[in-house]
């Protein structure tokens, strides 16, 4: 058998010929383990090197520094995106490194006294107590947020003023893999038009996630709609007939007219499953929370237990509202609400999606966040003050009007901080019977 040559000693025309599969795997993996081999020994080079260095300033170089150079041609070569800052990073004295920056709740890194209360909780074991100051903050200081309104814990301060328990995601997923609801073809109309000028709106939250919330509460809605008794049986109908001659008070009194009496009053009460402006009162809690399930989790507990009125018929929680705004306005400004009821413009005509939708109609929306921090903490039924006191503030330009109906037609931009302090003061002229009916004006 003849003894294999080496590659150097082949004629010219077997060195032409293709090498076999087999063959090329083999020289690969030759390649690779060379390349591990050369790699290892370059880092143990570097560190025996280091380890010399620290020893002593005097220390020699290494004998075969050619060696050195061509084992780095043997390393797989970065990508350049990060060169410029490596090299700075290389030239750049020791002295000047910035150091560290230390993130979280570590040292150096300021926090609120609201942040450290909702990381930490109360210091105290009364709970109640722990609220009273959480929501005092709410008013002493804002919520820190950046200049689009993002603040990483407002969504569990909110979570935490409304008393909303967590929800499991499953039970969310399983609302929308339902399809569509029977108002699916309402919220569609409504849904591209939410928001449309507002740039920070339409780069965070998609028509998709709106559409799917609201097409998830509106079957939560429709779940919770009691279901219509079925007619009676024969058996049932011959009890009636039995009863013919007994009188009317003891048959009123009887299961089935119990029943009918509640299934008559539950469909005189009975709310739709998705009313106009819900979109809009919708989109400030996507916008703040982190996930659709939290942003679920508020805005169903908000309009089933907070406004309920505001969905129920005809809205008439709204309108119970804007007869508030007139009442409120002509106690606070009398001179202003009259000035406005001689030139026939009561709050039906300018501020029924101010009621509705809690001002989240009226942009910036970052100033919408801060002022729903504030009715999170004191209430809802304080947004009609808030109504009360953007017109107080546009007073002058309300008399110098000789038509207040051009004004009114769009509000100027929310300053949430100077609308927050003037609606406290107004608390005060308010009577105790009138803001009882503003407490319970959405029920």
């Amino acid at each position: 058998m003849a003894k294999p040559q080496p590659s150097w000693a082949l004629g010219a025309s077997e060195q032409d010929a293709p090498a076999s599969p087999r063959t090329m795997r083999t020289l690969r993996k030759i390649q690779s383990h060379q390349v591990l081999s050369t790699s290892s020994a370059l880092i143990a080079q570097t560190q025996s090197t280091r380890q010399v260095g620290s020893s002593g300033a005097g220390s020699e170089p290494a004998a075969n520094p050619g060696a050195t150079t061509r084992t780095r041609g043997h390393r797989r070569a970065r990508s350049n995106s990060d060169a410029a800052a490596r090299e700075a990073a290389a030239t750049q004295p020791a002295t000047q490194r910035r150091p560290a920056r230390k993130t979280g709740s570590g040292i150096g890194v300021k926090r609120s006294l609201l942040d450290v209360l909702l990381r930490d909780g109360p210091q105290s074991a009364n709970l109640h107590e722990g609220l009273r100051e959480l929501k005092y903050l709410v008013l002493s200081s804002r919520v820190d947020a950046d200049g689009d309104g993002m603040s990483p814990y407002r969504i569990y301060l909110w979570l935490i003023l409304l008393d909303v328990p967590a929800m499991p995601t499953d039970d969310y997923l399983a609302l929308i893999h339902r399809g569509r609801s029977p108002a699916y073809a309402k919220i569609r109309n409504d849904t591209f038009r939410t928001l449309a000028t507002d740039p920070l709106f339409k780069r965070r939250v998609t028509e998709a996630s709106l559409i799917r919330l609201l097409n998830a509460v509106a079957w939560k809605l429709h779940d919770s709609r009691p279901k219509p008794r079925s007619r009676p049986t024969s058996s049932r109908r011959r009890e009636m007939e039995l009863l013919v001659n007994t009188p009317p008070s003891i048959i009123e009194e009887s299961t089935f007219g119990g029943e009918l009496d509640k299934v008559n009053n539950v469909t005189t009460a009975d709310s739709p499953m998705y009313v106009q402006g819900m979109n809009v009162l919708c989109a400030p809690f996507l916008y703040a929370a982190r996930s659709e399930v939290e942003a679920f989790a508020l805005f169903h507990y908000f309009v089933t237990r907070e406004c309920p009125g505001y969905i129920r018929g005809a809205m008439d929680g709204v309108h119970k509202g804007l007869r508030l705004v007139d009442r409120c306005l002509e106690i606070v400004e009398p001179k202003l609400a009259a000035y406005l009821f001689s030139k026939g413009m009561h709050a039906e005509l300018y501020a029924f999606p101010s009621v509705l939708t809690l001002c989240a109609c009226t942009p910036p929306l970052p100033e919408v966040l801060h002022l729903w921090d504030f009715l999170f903490a004191y209430g809802p039924h304080l947004n009609i003050l808030c109504i009360v006191a953007q017109l107080i503030r546009m007073r002058d330009q309300i008399f110098e009007s000789p038509s207040p109906n051009k004004i009114l037609r769009s509000f100027p931009p929310l300053d949430a901080k100077e609308i927050i302090a003037l609606t406290v003061l107004l608390v005060r002229k308010i009577p105790e019977d009138l803001y009882a009916e503003m407490i319970n004006h959405a029920k």
